[in-house]
């Protein structure tokens, strides 16, 4: 039990009582349950405390000369990370971002100048659809067209048979509110072929592309190479302090740079998040692989675990990853689920379940399961009994 919490306690007043005032929130003592657990799948660098943040920069002279002068408007430290990023992508250039989403609409709008075009078709599941407050639409110009409803990316036929034109086609890679879902290499390079027929240039939402070598079975540079300009992230796969990167052409590098300061993008100095995203690029870059082989061993015993603990129904998803990082479905209340993961990881100090659930549906709710280097660390045993345990728990056996 985390120190300050207690029930609910009946008083006389109509104000809560100090205790109650001060009980944590669920997601405190969810996160608070994660830092204490011994056992997790994965210690997410951006929720863990400060002190341990800024201790990533003890690393920071492996990864360049500490006795440079520092950046300044994007030069120095910045400029090295825009040459490391361009040449793992095999690409001419890229310019760093404060974000991802400032990083994709100067990209998209920068294409809609060249080709005419303001529209871009993406799937309605895509990040800027669901998270950026319509930022394309009300920042940039742009007009987002929507097709391919199913929970996928879309297909060569689906592009082909589009009924406007589209000047740019944005595809997310890993899909990430569809369960981080990847199509096969010989589906995506169709799907490209197709939008070059329509004379539309490609952009790839690549904010965990480093994660996609091992289901392409491609490096990086072959990847990125079938789309005309690529977005990076350093902190969702690299655990950097923030930041992106806008890949491509050097010409559309160059007008990106313009934008960038236009939108309020060239910040004065960035050299601790530049720093943080070249030791991500040294340390974990050449682990993620090995994430996602794991990946597929941990969904594979919690389906087994799940099933042995006597769900009536639940799914894992994709049932092989594509990624490091996949869905789990059960049919139970929201805060029922939630709770229950909480209180397994408090008395059990195993956190099966560190991320927060989210309804979809009466009576159904999904949670994302991100397998990093602590999981390394669980045997597929170790995986099936916290699962069994945590079924039992929700059944009631």
């Amino acid at each position: 039990m985390i120190t300050g919490m207690t029930d609910r306690a009946e008083h006389d007043g109509t104000e809560p009582t100090t205790e109650e005032a001060a009980a944590p929130t669920p997601r405190e003592r969810r996160i608070a349950a994660w830092r204490n657990a011994p056992r997790v799948l994965a210690r997410l660098g951006f929720l863990a405390p400060l002190r341990e943040r800024l201790a990533l920069l003890e690393a920071a002279g492996e990864a360049y000369d500490l006795d440079e002068t520092a950046d300044i408007y994007g030069n120095g430290v910045v400029e090295a990370l825009e040459r490391r990023v361009a040449q793992l992508l095999g690409t001419e250039a890229a310019a760093f971002f404060p974000t991802g989403t400032m990083a994709q609409q100067v990209a998209l709008r920068c294409w809609a100048g060249r080709t005419g075009n303001p529209a871009v078709a993406l799937h309605p599941l895509s990040h800027p659809e669901v998270y950026e407050r319509n930022a394309f639409s009300q920042v940039s110009g742009l007009r987002p067209v929507r097709f391919a409803n199913e929970p996928r990316l879309p297909t060569a036929e689906e592009v082909r048979g589009f009924e406007e034109p589209f000047g740019a086609l944005m595809l997310e890679l890993p899909l990430r509110d569809a369960g981080f879902v990847l199509p096969t290499w010989d589906e995506l390079t169709g799907v490209v072929e197709a939008a070059r027929e329509r004379d539309a240039v490609v952009h790839f939402d690549g904010a965990r592309l480093w994660e996609c070598t091992e289901h392409f079975g491609k490096p990086l540079e072959e990847i990125a190479g079938l789309a005309d300009s690529v977005y990076v992230s350093f902190y969702k796969s690299l655990d950097a302090f923030g930041g992106a990167a806008l890949a491509g052409p050097a010409s559309l590098v160059e007008e990106a740079k313009t934008w960038r300061h236009r939108y309020g993008g060239a910040v004065f100095q960035q050299f601790p998040t530049a720093l943080s995203a070249l030791i991500g690029l040294d340390r974990e870059l050449p682990r993620l692989p090995e994430y996602v082989r794991h990946a597929r061993v941990v969904a594979a015993a919690l389906r087994e675990g799940l099933e042995a603990g006597g769900l009536p129904w639940f799914r894992v998803h994709p049932e092989v990853p594509h990624t490091y990082d996949f869905q789990v479905w059960l049919p139970y209340g929201t805060e029922f689920v939630a709770e229950t993961a909480i209180e397994a990881g408090e008395e059990t100090g195993t956190m099966l379940f560190a991320n927060h659930w989210d309804p979809k549906g009466p009576g159904l709710t999904v949670t994302e399961v991100y397998v990093r280097a602590a999981a390394l660390e669980w045997t597929a045993d170790d995986v099936r009994e916290a699962a069994t345990d945590f079924a039992r728990r929700l059944t009631g056996a």
